[in-house]
């Protein structure tokens, strides 16, 4: 069996090290349970990644290594822009998902929770976030469906509040997270007799990181991940936080989740009509 991930950090396995500065990951657990005998595992996942960056770099990597298997997980990144734009998101996983299907390998996609609600800011500032966020997690949804990838709905419940499932950062999974993601996945593969191996374990192998060690990466691998993204980010973000407190003062913040479903609604219409699609 070929299995290929695709994505940013998540899949990279940012937050489960193995030393040397590598980084494991769900899908590299995943893979050693796929099937009794060894499987040909590649990652193509780059931290940071966007899905430009997945349709653009990653795929055509992908594609020639005629994978049986396929893992498309991204999207935070985007939502983490400036230039953040669901029908051109969407656009671009369509493109992926079909290229991927369309070689005969099975697709795996997830829903992400949003990276406002993680990191616990304001409600001015959660909020856009988290709006962008369901924006792309209907869209994959949608693209899941038409495509009938295997999904992982990840985007709420008692993993997402575990604390001892999330490194230092409240970004990305710690090993015990990543082995979760591992084992759900493997759970749907599983069921449709396309996991054959045995299910990774849920326990870590790694001890905890302490409490100094998780100080120590935020100030510095995490205080470089936070000024790369405020340049980027915080000066429309601020201007969001503002139209969001307008509109609660008003009354009308009910507004702007219907404004962002239209958006939603618009780009998945446009996926539908040949020629129409955004190539972005």
């Amino acid at each position: 069996m070929r299995f290929v991930a695709l994505g940013d950090s998540l899949t990279e396995g940012v937050g489960d090290p193995v030393g040397d500065g590598a980084w494991r990951g769900w899908a590299a657990l995943l893979a050693d349970g796929l099937a009794e005998e060894p499987v040909a595992f590649t990652n193509l996942a780059v931290s940071g990644s966007q899905t430009r960056d997945v349709l653009e770099r990653q795929l055509p990597a992908a594609l020639e290594l005629r994978p049986d298997l396929v893992s498309v997980v991204v999207g935070v990144n985007d939502t983490l822009r400036c230039t953040f734009d669901i029908r051109a998101v969407a656009a671009r996983l369509d493109r992926v998902y079909a290229a991927c299907t369309g070689q005969g390998a099975v697709l795996l996609t997830a829903c992400l929770p949003d990276p406002g609600t993680m990191l616990g800011l304001p409600g001015a500032l959660a909020h856009p976030l988290a709006r962008r966020q369901r924006a792309v997690n209907t869209v994959v949804h949608a693209l899941s469906e038409r495509y009938e990838a295997l999904h992982l709905h990840a985007c709420e419940g008692d993993w997402t509040t575990d604390r001892a499932l999330w490194s230092a950062d409240r970004l990305h999974p710690a090993e015990r997270g990543h082995r979760q993601l591992a084992l759900r996945f493997h759970a749907l593969l599983a069921a449709r007799g396309l996991a054959t191996g045995p299910a990774p374990s849920p326990e870590p192998e790694s001890p905890l990181p302490t409490t100094s060690a998780s100080l120590w990466w935020l100030a510095t691998a995490g205080t470089g991940w936070v000024a790369r993204r405020c340049t980027d980010l915080v000066p429309q973000l601020l201007t969001l936080a503002a139209d969001e407190l307008r509109h609660r003062a008003r009354g009308t913040s009910a507004r702007l989740d219907l404004r962002a479903s239209a958006a939603v609604s618009a780009a998945l219409a446009a996926l539908s009509v040949p020629g129409q699609v955004d190539a972005a």
